[in-house]
């Protein structure tokens, strides 16, 4: 009598409620992208910044307590991960026409990663991620020149700009003591919101008109991006990693600006050949990075 072939350990598989999360995150991640251009087709965008941080910090100050090791490190974090990088994300989508280009442009965050990470770290990049990182800018400049997908150059434009200082935010925080996410989140929600807030009162107008014109979905667009995407979103993942490594589960989240662009194309995005290749191409991309990421630290915890 043969020996029975002993099944895999349970744990190497994701279980229902892992996936359930996984594709909440995946869906309020994508919704969040349609949100922002909802919204700021009415808001000025630094305003609307400010109302989702307010909206968070209310959520989570209470989350933020001393100690605040390396604080340094930290202030750089909030500052940069926080109204920089969301003043300039609200701002691609404010000048863009549709959702698609901007939210796929958005998922460079995870190659510049890789790339400042060997920059400012001296961490390895492998010919395999530098291949993922220039299929992914292919990808990007192949969608942006598409007829209809140029006239957001420059939203496009932001929004990289805005994945860049969101990578340079990642890797600081590499080198930075673990704090819990939701006081991060909180840390950064209450720089963010008086900066924002600083910055829309100098450089915009007409904030006060703008809040009276909006209608129920905008402000359920501000209470989406506050809570649902800063508190709930932020705490599934937290939760995800905790149970599992970060390269287990995020190569999972490369489906969000496929949610994106559906709901884009459902509010009258138009979806040519050449804007689906070029994002086809950026998600490949970044997955490949994603996966090289994982491999190579797979790797190192065995060695």
């Amino acid at each position: 009598m043969t020996d029975a072939v002993p099944a895999p350990p349970h744990s190497h598989r994701l279980t229902w409620a892992e996936i359930a999360a996984i594709a909440a995150v995946v869906v309020i991640w994508g919704v969040n992208n349609a949100a922002a251009k909802v919204a700021t087709d009415t808001l000025p965008p630094l305003l609307m910044g400010t109302l989702r941080f307010a909206v968070a910090a209310g959520c989570l100050v209470a989350f933020v307590r001393p100690p605040f090791p390396n604080w340094k490190s930290l202030a750089i974090i909030v500052v940069l991960g926080g109204p920089i990088h969301y003043g300039l994300i609200y701002l691609g989508f404010w000048l863009a026409h549709d959702v698609s280009p901007v939210s796929v442009a958005s998922q460079l965050w995870i190659p510049f990663t890789a790339l400042f990470a060997w920059l400012m770290l001296g961490e390895r990049l492998s010919k395999f991620a530098m291949a993922g990182l220039g299929l992914a800018l292919v990808g990007v400049a192949w969608m942006s020149l598409d007829a209809h997908a140029i006239r957001d150059w420059k939203a496009i434009l932001v929004v990289i700009a805005a994945s860049a200082a969101w990578a340079v935010t990642t890797v600081i925080a590499r080198r930075t003591t673990s704090i819990p996410p939701l006081k991060m989140q909180g840390l950064l929600a209450c720089v963010a919101l008086p900066t924002l807030a600083a910055g829309s009162v100098l450089f915009e107008t007409g904030q006060v008109e703008a809040m009276r014109q909006a209608t129920p979905l905008v402000w359920a667009c501000v209470v989406w991006a506050g809570f649902v995407s800063s508190v709930v979103a932020t705490t599934l993942v937290f939760w995800l990693v905790q149970k599992r490594e970060a390269g287990r589960v995020t190569p999972y989240f490369l489906a969000t600006p496929v949610v994106s662009i559906l709901i884009g194309w459902m509010m009258g995005d138009v979806l040519t050949v050449q804007i689906l290749t070029g994002a086809a191409l950026t998600i490949a991309g970044v997955g490949v990075v994603s996966l090289a990421e994982r491999n190579l630290r797979a790797g190192a915890a065995k060695a």
